[in-house]
């Protein structure tokens, strides 16, 4: 009987491993919300992104991805190191926590700065954002071969309730608004309520024309983005400092009563 009682593991181990495991579920869902956000943004907003010809915003699309992937599979590492009382697995878990915890640190103190628009390179990015969108909308705008600009121009003004890059007078260098067989002065997508042929007149009743161009809608959702990514970013970051914990708890645990 004294022998098969000093083959159970003690009351702390088994609480701990309990509350490890809840963590791990917290830290799987945390990690599915972060891969489902760079999954929607790729799949709902990559025509917004691919506007800007620039990859630094898609690509942090696809570091939302690889994060969450990875916090996925570092949860999985830290469940089966629980579960099977593995101390060298805890060890390898503990070093992921540790990287991941300082890598969302610097992400999310990185986005907060950007968005406060105090980091130094923030005003090249908003420059570049600005020529960008006005170049492609005025030349690629309708052009052959030139499908998912104009689709995703007509969305984007749409969904944002505005009409052009700065404003609506950007379409009068429209390569498509200068051609002799088009009556329009802007997009029938500037329109309030689309229809054909809506473009030919520019009155403010009928377009979007004094609430502001693209541009600022398009900053406005991206840099909110951004406030969001370091919200979570941290504070997944300080979750894990609860998951470092028990990892060190339940390893002690298990080097002290090796069962």
């Amino acid at each position: 009987m004294e022998a098969q009682g000093g083959n159970r593991p003690s009351c702390g181990t088994i609480c701990l491993k309990y509350l490890l495991f809840l963590f791990n579920s917290l830290f799987w869902l945390a990690g599915g919300a972060v891969l489902g956000v760079g999954v929607w943004t790729l799949m709902e907003k990559s025509d917004y992104i691919s506007l800007l010809n620039s990859s630094f915003y898609s690509a942090s699309a696809y570091i939302l991805i690889v994060s969450g992937v990875i916090v996925i599979a570092t949860g999985i590492i830290g469940c089966c190191a629980t579960l099977n009382e593995m101390r060298a697995l805890l060890i390898v878990y503990l070093v992921l926590l540790i990287c991941i915890f300082l890598l969302e640190i610097i992400a999310g103190v990185l986005a907060y700065i950007t968005y406060q628009e105090c980091f130094p390179f923030c005003y090249q990015l908003d420059d570049e954002l600005r020529q960008n969108l006005k170049v492609t909308m005025q030349q690629k705008y309708q052009q052959p071969g030139e499908e998912s600009v104009t689709l995703a121009v007509d969305k984007l003004q749409q969904e944002f309730k505005c009409c052009g890059s700065y404003n609506s007078s950007d379409w009068r260098d429209c390569a498509w608004i200068k051609k002799p067989d088009n009556k329009r002065l802007v997009p029938d997508s500037c329109c309030k309520s689309p229809g054909d042929l809506c473009g030919l007149r520019d009155h403010p009743s009928n377009i979007y024309k004094v609430e502001g161009g693209c541009i600022m809608k398009l900053e406005e959702f991206i840099l909110s983005q951004l406030y969001i990514l370091g919200a979570v970013g941290i504070g997944i970051a300080f979750l894990q400092l609860v998951g470092m914990m028990f990892t060190c708890c339940l390893y002690q645990n298990l080097k002290e009563d090796p069962y």
